[in-house]
């Protein structure tokens, strides 16, 4: 056993953005869970920057929401497939990339989506998930 292996927090750390690739990513994060007797973390980051000058913090206040919400919703449908699960969602004002690779630092295993809410570049492997692939300290899996 690794030194990095003793300071793991026994979790397992899934992407959600509300795509149907996090959807399946959560199922998988969650069947895991069940069967390693490991808690869930749903993490979702959004960028804080891309909101760019709004004075009245009503553009971050929606995306803040809409965040929570969807993770409200991740929740009800993991504590529905896998109710013995513990379940903890975290919200990150930061790039969905530094989310994951912060929340999932000291985590047994990382969860994402092949692809998300990206654009073109995102076609092939997201770019989200290309990123935690290459520079995640835990083992990776990627659901198609």
């Amino acid at each position: 056993m690794t030194s990095a292996s003793l300071h793991r927090t026994h979790r397992i750390v899934v992407g959600v953005d509300g795509s149907a690739h996090a959807q399946r990513a959560l199922e998988w994060a969650v069947e895991e869970a069940r069967l390693r007797a490991l808690p869930v973390c749903l993490v979702h980051g959004w960028f804080a920057a891309s909101v760019g000058s709004d004075p009245t913090g009503m553009a971050y206040g929606a995306l803040e929401d809409a965040g929570r919400s969807l993770l409200d919703d991740a929740r009800a449908k993991a504590a529905h497939q896998a109710p013995d699960v513990a379940i903890d969602a975290v919200l990150v004002a930061e790039s969905p990339v530094t989310a994951l690779l912060t929340e999932a630092d000291d985590a047994d295993l990382l969860v994402v989506g092949a692809r998300g809410h990206g654009g073109f570049a995102g076609l092939v492997l997201g770019s989200v998930t290309d990123q935690v692939v290459r520079h995640a300290t835990c083992p990776v899996v990627v659901v198609r």
